[in-house]
């Protein structure tokens, strides 16, 4: 592990913190392989059951891989494979987690923060918030992974827009295109997300699990749905304690107490 990583649990909601405040939370290799590493300690976890990611010093959420890093990083093909695939583990590690993410954006979310914050199943952001993906003015390649899930969220317009003009856009852009859920003023935003985490922490996890699941297989091309799978997941929730103790707390007037079993 890295101390540009940062993880701790606050009931039932885990926080992933990217800890490079002075470069901008700009991300090194060991800092996306300690993200998957964090990620997996929560998805073993049964006390969590919502994700937050965010940067720490209050300017960014993630600016980007870290460019200075790139001589040793990324200099020759071989380095460039091993790169790649570390980031594309994390990315994919995020999108598809078990449990809710929330990515929790306060100042710039730019490159390989923007590429994150969209493999999240929500993006809430303070006013002040940047957003951009500069891929074309430092002349990168962008994997057709990273292109799928940023069209899945904006749709293909906003995704080529974003990629075309590589120019940072605003909160209220961001809110316009539909890259993130809320907006909420800056001294607010801790709270908001926490009590957002506790409310979803609060509901049942097989149920969400289920949607969740589910909304990822229908953005999936037909042919590559496991529709079975879905049905089965919805059964599991039929089956369950879960829903057992839903109805009786509906019925008692009570709220429930749901264990995911």
């Amino acid at each position: 592990m890295t101390d540009k990583m940062l993880s701790r649990k606050d009931g039932g909601v885990g926080y992933l913190i990217f800890n490079n405040p002075e470069r901008h939370n700009a991300v090194s290799l060991e800092m996306w392989a300690a993200t998957r590493d964090i990620l997996e300690s929560f998805r073993n976890d049964p006390e969590i059951r919502v994700v937050v990611l965010t940067g720490a010093g209050g300017k960014a959420f993630v600016s980007g891989a870290d460019i200075s890093k790139f001589g040793a990083e990324r200099s020759s093909e071989e380095a460039v494979a091993t790169y790649n695939a570390t980031t594309e583990q994390a990315f994919s590690g995020v999108h598809q987690f078990p449990k809710p993410t929330i990515a929790m954006i306060r100042g710039y979310c730019i490159g390989g923060g923007m590429a994150l914050a969209t493999c999240c199943d929500m993006r809430i952001c303070t006013p002040g918030s940047k957003f951009g993906i500069p891929a074309a003015k430092l002349g990168l390649g962008y994997d057709h992974k990273g292109i799928r899930r940023l069209m899945d969220v904006v749709g293909p317009s906003f995704a080529k827009e974003i990629f075309f003009t590589a120019r940072q856009f605003d909160a209220e852009e961001a809110r316009m295109m539909g890259f993130v859920n809320r907006v909420v003023p800056d001294a607010e935003l801790e709270t908001y997300v926490k009590n957002y985490g506790d409310t979803i922490a609060g509901n049942a996890p097989l149920t969400i699990g289920a949607a969740k699941y589910a909304v990822s297989e229908l953005l999936k091309d037909e042919i590559e749905r496991d529709i079975d799978s879905v049905a089965a997941a919805v059964k599991r929730c039929f089956d369950s304690k879960d829903y057992v103790e839903g109805r009786t707390a509906f019925m008692e007037k009570r709220k429930p107490v749901f264990t995911g079993q």
